[in-house]
This record gives C-alpha cells, sequence and structure tokens, in this order.
C-alpha cells in the first residue's frame, strides 16, 4: 500500500520580520468584523443601564453645565459673546470625540485578551472599531448642539462645511495615540490605570470648557502647544463661528497626522508579540 503524504495548510501565518507595511488589502476585506466588532462595542456600553443611549447625551450636557457654572457664572471667563453653555457644549463634542476614541483604543487590545490570543485576525480592526462606535456618539450628540443652536439663537455659518475635517484629524489624533497606548498596555498594565489620570488633566489644558486667554502669555502658548486645543478650537469655530489661533491649528492638524502614523508603525511593529504576550 502506498501511504498518502500529509497534506501541507493552505496557509502558514508567521510574525513579520523586521518593518513590515500595514496591509490595507487585508483590513479591506475584514470590514464586517470592523462593523460587528463596533456593533458590539454598542451594546456592551449600555448593556443592564436603565437610561441606556441616553448616558451619550448627559455626559457633555453635565459636563457643559458644570463649566458654565464655574468658569461662566464664577470665574467670568469670557467666550466670545457667546452664550457659556453653547460655547462649553460644543468643546465637549470636540473633546468627546478626542476622549472616547483615545480611551476605548487604547484598552481594546487587553480588553479582548482572549479573542487576540486565541483567533488570527488584523489586529488592528479592534482599536479602529472605537472610531466608528465613538463617531455614532458623536452623531447623536450633534443633533441636540443644533438643537441647542436654535434655542439660543446662535446662527449657522458656512464654517459649518469644514466639521467633517476636524471631526478626521481629532479622531486621528485619538488612535494614533491610542494604538501605541494599546501595544504598550500589552505588556505593562499600568497603562491602562494612567490613561483615565491623563486624560483628565488633558480635559482642563485643552480649552475645552473656556477661551484660550490672551493674558499671561505663557500659558496662552502652553494652552496652544497642547496637541488638542487647536482642533478644539478649530471644531468650535466651524460650530459657532469663533475665531481660532489658526497657527495652532495647523501645528495641531500637522500633530494629528504624524501622531496616525506613527502609531500605526508602532502598533505594526509590536504585534508579532501580542498574543503570546497578552
Amino acid at each position: 500500500m502506498t501511504t498518502l503524504a500529509p497534506r501541507q495548510p493552505l496557509l502558514k501565518i508567521r510574525p513579520p520580520r523586521g518593518w513590515a507595511a500595514i496591509n490595507l488589502r487585508e483590513l479591506w476585506q475584514a470590514r464586517d468584523l470592523l462593523f460587528t466588532l463596533a456593533n458590539r462595542d454598542i451594546k456592551l456600553r449600555y448593556r443592564q443601564t436603565i437610561l441606556g443611549v441616553v448616558w451619550v447625551l448627559l455626559q457633555p450636557l453635565l459636563a457643559a453645565g458644570i463649566f458654565t457654572l464655574v468658569f461662566g457664572l464664577i470665574a467670568k471667563l469670557p467666550s466670545g459673546g457667546l452664550p457659556y453653555f453653547v460655547f462649553s457644549y460644543a468643546g465637549m463634542l470636540g473633546w468627546g470625540i478626542f476622549n472616547n476614541v483615545l480611551s476605548k483604543s487604547s484598552a481594546s487590545l487587553v480588553g479582548n485578551a482572549q479573542l487576540v490570543a486565541k483567533a488570527y485576525f488584523p489586529r488592528l480592526l479592534l482599536p479602529l472599531s472605537t472610531v466608528v462606535s465613538s463617531l455614532l456618539d458623536f452623531a447623536v450628540t450633534l443633533v441636540v448642539m443644533v438643537v441647542l443652536m436654535l434655542i439660543y439663537r446662535v446662527p449657522l455659518t458656512a464654517a459649518f462645511v469644514l466639521l467633517p475635517l476636524w471631526v478626521i484629524l481629532i479622531a486621528a489624533l485619538a488612535i494614533g495615540t491610542g494604538l501605541y497606548a494599546a501595544s504598550l498596555t500589552v505588556s505593562y498594565r499600568d497603562v491602562q490605570y494612567l490613561m483615565p489620570v491623563v486624560l483628565q488633566l488633558l480635559l482642563y489644558a485643552s480649552a475645552v470648557g473656556y477661551a484660550v486667554p490672551d493674558e499671561p502669555h505663557k500659558v496662552k502658548m502652553l494652552l496652544l502647544l497642547n496637541p488638542i486645543t487647536g482642533l478644539i478650537e478649530a471644531f468650535r469655530w466651524s460650530v459657532l463661528g469663533s475665531t481660532p489661533h489658526w497657527w495652532a491649528v495647523i501645528y495641531s492638524s500637522v500633530l494629528a497626522i504624524v501622531a496616525l502614523a506613527a502609531g500605526a508603525v508602532a502598533f505594526k511593529r509590536m504585534e508579532r508579540k501580542f498574543a503570546d504576550v497578552i
């Protein structure tokens, strides 16, 4: 009798050696999984909650109310002639994209440890899926923004057409930073405990609930050198028409693109160890 040789596997999965480019074709082929992960994220977030999706609306509204009380009524900081509640709520919308994408993407690998360790798929889909769910939350809160503008009689300007650009750049800055943080979290779990503290500090150092002051000059420069501040100002300009510091907008936009590219490269380089270390 002739003994049949064992069949060789059709696909051999090996970690890449050295630098490896992101396989965009593979990501596109797995787009259904991307939307499945995003849908799962949305469902899990509001499971066993009484208010459910209402929390998406309450969080920026409550934060805007606190900023109005502290910075508007008590500190009496200027808001460029705009109603302070609308001014701070617009800032919270821009911040919400950054905060949600960064916080969720940085924990996406550790939160799906069993999936990463046992199944093969483009690992990049896990942090990218958080962008989809975060943008859905943003779309809901943007409707409330329009309602507030109607109530306070704030006119919509032509700059509104550029709003998608600032949303994309804020998401790019967040996901770029999140990719690097997610990669580090696999080996160093301290990152997931440090991230909420860093985000809380950034919230108050990003001119979200107040306008960047002209004086003192050192404080103004420190605020504008924060990468998210320029994008928050540009976001608020598109919605409310308030004038931003354009050099800070350009600076933040460039940093967002650099952060996205650097985060993707770092993620790809560390990806080969995820399944073993996680």
